[in-house]
């Protein structure tokens, strides 16, 4: 799905620190171990490198389900609340934060006025009958403010935004 352009972009990123629940971690570390996506045979040379550096990188997993010791290199399980560990990384300076999937743990930081910016990347594909969710269903009606967008390969559409939370929760 993902384009040479778009995969060379992300590996020019800074170092980020992954965000993510039990359930995609459960399908990112079997990426990482070579599990190939349903639907494909194997991977794009491309996107095996994605999934090389996504391996380097840090990954902070928020589960109750979840035993220790994770598989995946550089993984941390954390039983505590998200709000608070997110809350403490970012004040203790832990650098780029970012969830990866994880729906449901990213309501709690938006709610908590933790999040400083929606990065939304749009492949041109529709999942009709392997989606598992609305992405923003039980979100707060939320105000949007672009502050970058861009093409690459021609297709895939990124857009980043900073949010403003119209309504307090639950209302």
């Amino acid at each position: 799905m993902e384009g040479p352009e778009y995969l060379g972009w992300t590996g020019e990123q800074p170092e980020v620190t992954y965000l993510m629940g039990a359930n995609s971690y459960r399908q990112m570390s079997g990426f990482a171990a070579g599990g190939v996506p349903e639907g494909l045979d194997e991977f794009r040379a491309e996107e095996e490198a994605s999934v090389g550096e996504l391996t380097q990188a840090s990954q902070v997993v928020f589960s109750s389900s979840l035993e220790e010791p994770l598989t995946w290199a550089n993984s941390t399980l954390v039983r505590d609340d998200a709000v608070g560990t997110v809350r403490a990384m970012k004040e203790n300076g832990s650098g780029l934060l970012s969830t990866i999937g994880s729906l449901s743990l990213c309501r709690s930081p938006l709610r908590a006025g933790l999040v400083d910016h929606f990065r939304v990347v749009m492949l041109p594909v529709i999942t009709g009958v392997t989606g598992a969710e609305r992405i923003y269903e039980g979100y707060p009606d939320v105000v949007l403010e672009m502050i970058e967008h861009r093409t690459f390969d021609g297709r895939i559409q990124l857009v980043e935004y900073r949010p403003t939370v119209l309504a307090p929760w639950g209302t």
